[in-house]
């Protein structure tokens, strides 16, 4: 299995819900901060499948 480098959009999609989560549990943030961990876990998973799959 080869890896490659994820698109910037992917990058930063992956980096904002990683940031949002992060921050919500700190920062009151609606809706956000009752899920925190699962918004880092879905910013990570979709770093890792940008990563898995080639063209994304």
């Amino acid at each position: 299995m080869t890896l490659n480098a994820p698109s910037k959009m992917f990058f930063m999609i992956s980096a904002v819900l990683v940031i949002l989560g992060v921050l919500s549990t700190f920062i009151a943030i609606p809706f956000v901060s009752a899920y925190a961990f699962w918004t880092v876990v879905v910013g990570y998973v979709v770093l890792a499948m940008a990563t898995i799959m080639k063209g994304m």
